[in-house]
């Protein structure tokens, strides 16, 4: 009866470590992603010197909808904090949370965003706020420019 026990027991460890692993690897993909989608998110406000990145319809945007899709990032409830700008089509769709911040000289601006890892696991969501799995990115100084 011993043996039987002790076999029921080394499935238990098994299943545990296996569940932990996948969920180890599942994160570290999912972190992978967000990382690959900030620079994507920088790269479009940089090209566009942060001209109207905020606007549905304009050309950033559609260039940050398109890297995520090919990326396929999608995360969940993206909360922003007060000072930032949620960008997405809305709240539950947002794809990342900007903020414009003068440089010291204020001949440029630098834009900060802030990307969220696309974990959707209710328990976990709801128990921590998901705010450590974010990501936070900044660009260089875009010049203004002036006519």
């Amino acid at each position: 009866m011993e043996d039987a026990y002790g076999g029921i027991l080394n499935l238990v460890f098994i299943v545990v470590f296996l569940l932990l692993a996948i969920g180890v690897l599942g994160l570290v993909v999912s972190y992978t992603k967000a990382f690959k989608m900030k620079g994507e998110v920088l790269t479009a406000i940089e090209s566009y010197e942060g001209s109207k990145c905020t606007e549905n319809s304009s050309a950033c945007y559609k260039k940050v909808v398109s890297s995520a899709k090919r990326l396929g990032y999608s995360p969940t409830g993206l909360n922003c904090p007060s000072d930032y700008t949620l960008v997405g089509e809305s709240k539950d769709k947002g794809y990342y949370c900007l903020k414009t911040v003068a440089s010291e000289d204020e001949k440029a601006n630098i834009y900060k965003i802030i990307v969220q890892i696309d974990i959707n696991l209710p328990i976990i969501n709801k128990i921590m706020g998901l705010t450590v799995f974010q990501v936070n990115g900044e660009t260089r100084p875009v010049y203004k420019s002036y006519d």
